[in-house]
């Protein structure tokens, strides 16, 4: 069975939820890593926001029990670290695909350690 749309969607909602939540209870002070936001049979759906509100999903197998929690916040940081490094590049506009091989190679090594 696939992914469905219906899932990342709810999985967003879920991540506007605990955004909201969170800041109204601490203002500004917030932990990044949303944690599972929408496990199914088939997959775990884990979230992450960053200060300027931009959001990150990892999608992992169910049937994946080697990653523990503190494994997928290590890969949010290094894939947050790679795209602050794409957006400081003075010679990308934000809004353009990202065309960088070092962030490609940063996201294709993530895929690799989930399979």
């Amino acid at each position: 069975m696939s992914l469905t749309f219906f899932s990342l969607h709810t999985s967003l909602d879920v991540v506007e939820e605990k955004i909201s939540a969170v800041g109204k209870a601490l203002g500004d002070q917030r932990e990044l890593y949303l944690g599972l936001l929408y496990p199914t049979e088939d997959y775990k759906v884990y979230g992450y926001v960053t200060n300027s509100k931009v959001k990150f999903v990892i999608v992992v197998d169910s049937s994946n029990t080697s990653l523990r929690d503190n494994e997928i916040r290590s890969m949010f940081r290094k894939l947050h670290n790679s795209f602050t490094d794409v957006m400081c590049n003075p010679f990308h506009n934000p809004g353009d695909t990202i065309q960088s091989k070092a962030f490609d190679g940063i996201v294709s090594g993530m895929m690799v350690q989930t399979a």
